[in-house]
């Protein structure tokens, strides 16, 4: 499946997400992984991970012209972002899916309904399955901000939110500079536990072959 992890907006904390995931799989099943954000900070993530010789390796594209022949029996992850527009708009023509994850603010929801919109404007006939994601959520239980977000996602149809919330943790800080992911650094931590129960979500075929690292 072609799993595309973007939104608008920056800082929405799409790169660690779609590295994270990435980690997550390829201890499973390696799947493809293309960076088609300009900054290319996924690709700086992997750059680290090879330098540092952890397993499972993983090794991004970056030129999306390969998108077009790709085989779909295995997993695939891209990371995009507004700042190629072309290259965007080329992988989403070809996305099974959308991943998109929202920070808690109100910008974050005008930006991710603007990204709804974008994405059934390009594709008004066989639209992708778009799916949302709170993420960087702020720990503190007394701020409203998370609900508040979520309550307003309920209503960007056709996008499912999904019933999972990642919080802003250091672990995720740490996940980019170490090249390793959450459930490497602390297999017991919250942020492992949280990527662990998105990546079920996300791959429910995948979820019975287990290692020690997830």
């Amino acid at each position: 499946m072609i799993t595309i992890i973007g939104n608008m907006k920056g800082g929405t904390g799409k790169s660690t997400l779609a590295f994270n995931l990435a980690i997550w799989l390829a201890y499973r099943q390696p799947p493809l992984i293309f960076d088609l954000d300009p900054q290319q900070t996924l690709a700086d993530a992997i750059e680290v991970r090879k330098q540092e010789n952890f397993t499972p390796a993983l090794e991004s594209a970056r030129d999306c012209n390969h998108l077009s022949n790709l085989s779909t029996d295995r997993e695939v992850i891209i990371d995009v972002s507004m700042s190629d527009s072309t290259a965007l708009d080329q992988a989403l023509l070809l996305a099974e899916r959308v991943l998109i994850p929202v920070a808690p603010s109100q910008a974050d929801v005008w930006s991710t309904q603007r990204f709804v919109q974008h994405i059934q404007q390009l594709r008004p006939t066989q639209p992708p399955t778009i799916l949302g994601v709170i993420n960087r959520a702020d720990t503190h239980p007394f701020i409203p901000e998370t609900a508040e977000t979520e309550a307003a996602l309920e209503h960007l149809a056709p996008l499912q939110r999904i019933p999972i919330r990642l919080y802003h943790r250091t672990a995720y800080r740490r996940s980019f500079s170490e090249g390793m992911a959450v459930f490497e650094l602390e297999p017991n931590g919250k942020a492992a536990r949280e990527i662990n129960k998105l990546a079920a979500y996300l791959y429910p075929h995948l979820t019975k072959i287990r290692n020690k690292a997830c």
